[in-house]
């Protein structure tokens, strides 16, 4: 069980996935919250027959599996729509989170939260590592990544903090605007760092669970 967890977070095209990648390389178990909130409405969940039961069976594909786009093209002109999806699923999502955390068995593990200042969860984690960059590359590699139009990606911006507030919450930065070389001499320096707090951390538990 990972007693240390690290928030891992950062605006769309930031490049979270490759800095998570180069962690699990490292030995470091990776927790995606994105991953957790598909899991949480997959084909037979309780929440995805709720959902259902809300708005109608127009948001199922024909194999009874979520209709994403759907569910998003009603939840987007609709905020008490969206109010009681978040509602609905927000717990869940959490929970997940937390199992998973629970179960890592490296030596600290990651948890990968897309909003996680958005969603005010630093609770969750003993750090926040943001991975920035300017707004310019976010849109250039989204574009590269997505080939989505340039509006499409600003609006998804627009709908998350700026990047100077997510900065305020961070306890650790990433700067991704440079090589994959300079990327993974931050991602291994902070490894390190975080090598010898999981140490600290530990040995305060044990002190305390001795007191």
């Amino acid at each position: 069980m990972s007693e240390f967890i690290v928030g891992l977070t950062g605006g769309i095209g930031s490049g979270k996935s490759t800095v998570a990648k180069l962690f699990n390389e490292l030995g470091i178990d990776i927790i995606n919250a994105d991953v957790i909130a598909r899991e949480v409405v997959a084909k037979g969940t309780p929440a995805l027959q709720q959902i259902a039961e809300k708005f109608g069976s127009t948001i199922l594909t024909s194999e009874q599996e979520l209709d994403r786009r759907a569910l998003r093209n009603i939840v987007f002109t609709d905020e008490s729509a969206k109010s009681w999806l978040n509602n609905l699923l927000h717990p869940l999502i959490r929970e997940g989170m937390i199992q998973q955390t629970q179960a890592a068995k490296s030596q600290y593990c990651i948890l990968e939260i897309p909003l996680l200042v958005e969603n005010g969860l630093q609770a969750l984690v003993n750090r926040v590592l943001v991975v920035d960059c300017p707004e310019s590359k976010q849109v250039q590699r989204t574009q590269e990544r997505d080939q989505a139009e340039e509006a499409q990606i600003k609006s998804i911006m627009q709908s998350q903090c700026n990047r100077e507030t997510r900065l305020q919450h961070a306890d650790d930065v990433i700067d991704n605007s440079g090589d994959i070389e300079h990327l993974k001499q931050q991602v291994e320096r902070l490894h390190e760092q975080y090598l010898l707090q999981t140490v600290h951390t530990e040995s305060q538990l044990s002190h305390n669970s001795v007191n």
